[in-house]
């Protein structure tokens, strides 16, 4: 990345970018810039990425959700995101098809990084998400699913798995893809993301 101090974004990774996302040249050249501005380093760590992740709930408590996210997408596993792995990041959480963000979904509830799930693995992303949801929004869930330990039964119920059971990439995304119900319960609600954006992008 020897380019990723300067003012301009390489050709290579403007196309790969425009290829695997949803943003044109436009959007993406100023992202890049506010990229810089807040990181001149060119790399984000995890701490400016849970503080950028802030600004989108700030009536909420992403710190875990984001840690999870930034742990996902850190491809090298070096500590911190360049700008091609940040805007990947933005896009499988808010546009990505539906397969890309059941494999990113799978590699955020892999914890440990050891290829499959565990029942305690995804009761540890649900806890970190219900510490986004709005105390109010709570009130209204169903009986089953009203907190993170509930949640996380009624999901590994579905997949038909015993607590002691691991879940595989295919079984994770088979199971996901054919029970939307399952898609409701491990998801954050990306529509509240998607106006978030909207809103940033109106009012930076």
């Amino acid at each position: 990345m020897g380019n990723s101090k300067s003012g301009s974004l390489s050709k290579e990774i403007l196309e790969e970018l425009q290829l695997n996302t949803k943003f044109t040249e436009e959007e993406l050249c100023a992202w890049y810039q506010s990229f810089l501005k807040d990181c001149p380093s060119g790399r984000i760590t995890r701490q400016q990425f849970q503080s950028i992740y802030a600004k989108f709930f700030p009536d909420s408590d992403p710190k875990a959700y984001a840690e999870h996210v930034f742990r996902s997408f850190d491809a090298n596993s070096d500590g911190t995101l360049d700008f091609k792995e940040y805007i990947t990041a933005l896009h499988m959480t808010t546009a990505g098809k539906p397969s890309q963000k059941l494999e990113w979904a799978f590699s955020l509830y892999d914890v440990d990084g050891n290829g499959a799930i565990s029942k305690s693995e995804v009761l540890e992303i649900v806890m970190a998400i219900f510490k986004m949801i709005n105390p109010e929004d709570v009130k209204h869930l169903p009986d089953d699913e009203n907190t993170p330990e509930k949640r996380a039964q009624k999901i590994w119920g579905f997949f038909g798995k015993k607590d002691e059971d691991k879940l595989t990439e295919e079984e994770f995304i088979e199971g996901t893809l054919a029970n939307k119900e399952i898609l409701r319960l491990i998801q954050f609600e990306p529509q509240k993301v998607k106006e978030r954006l909207k809103e940033k992008e109106k009012n930076p």
